[in-house]
């Protein structure tokens, strides 16, 4: 006869549930702090500088930080200020620039710890650069066209919503980057996680500048919805939308419909 194996005791099998669970509960906190404390390196990836110490370098000293700068020094009234994305040597992008606004001065913005600035990269300190720098450019030139381009969408809006900004271009921009994030790791509590938020839907009701947004067709980075969430918190008077065909998240500042929508933009009435 075939003997019957019993089952194990019910307070056994309790056991094992309970510490089963205790271990997936530590691990999934385990997730989360290891998620807090290296959300910085998911957020940044800083770039050094292609072009070389004496090509268009400058330099910005934010409080007691030292920043790099890629300037396109220019006489008269016009300047465009650029704020590039998490992993963008800015430097690198100046050609689509220098052919959209060749009457303004161009100051592009190395953040910290990025193209040889010092310090390391957050929300607040790269906010307060901007604004720090804006003021400066202004005080040259009363006309300054905010372009911010991924990342740096968020930190346009956030100026264009304290500074007297004349046009604001936002190129692949966000409504959020907590709800990017937020569906990037569903089954974490990132709203609770999340330092640098950049939720640029924030500022929309206090930017009064007229406003461009560029949107890669294929963009695999930032979804549509995400861009159309933002545009839809603007006044329609106020908010242009190009749709870049064929473009990618990063190729949309190669192609020519972006140089010409900016220099259409930076010349409209």
């Amino acid at each position: 006869m075939a003997r019957t194996v019993a089952p194990p005791p019910w307070p056994f099998v309790k056991r094992m549930l309970i510490l089963t669970l205790a271990a997936l509960v530590v691990l999934y906190l385990g997730c989360c702090l290891l998620l807090y404390l290296k959300q910085r390196s998911f957020q940044y990836f800083p770039t050094s500088r292609r072009l070389g110490p004496t090509e268009m370098a400058g330099t910005f000293r934010s409080g007691s930080t030292l920043l790099q700068l890629t300037v396109r020094q220019h006489a008269g009234p016009g300047a465009v200020l650029y704020f590039g994305g998490n992993a963008e040597d800015v430097s690198g992008s100046v050609g689509p620039l220098l052919a959209a606004f060749p009457d303004r001065e161009i100051v592009m913005l190395h953040y910290r710890g990025y193209g040889g600035s010092a310090g390391t990269p957050s929300e607040a300190g790269i906010a307060a650069d901007a604004a720090g720098l804006f003021d400066e450019v202004h005080a040259l030139h009363p006309d300054v066209i905010v372009i911010g381009r991924s990342l740096g969408s968020g930190v346009a809006a956030r100026l264009a919503s304290t500074r007297p900004v004349s046009r604001l271009v936002l190129v692949t921009p966000y409504d959020s980057l907590l709800g990017i994030a937020q569906r990037a790791f569903p089954v974490f509590p990132v709203r609770w996680l999340l330092i640098d938020k950049y939720e640029s839907w924030r500022y929309v009701p206090r930017i009064t500048a007229p406003v461009l947004i560029l949107r890669a067709e294929h963009d695999e980075v930032i979804p549509a919805e995400s861009t159309e969430a933002l545009r839809t918190r603007f006044r329609a008077a106020q908010v242009r939308t190009v749709v870049v065909p064929g473009a990618s998240h990063n190729t949309i500042i190669d192609d020519p419909v972006y140089v010409r929508s900016l220099a259409e933009f930076g010349t409209a009435r």
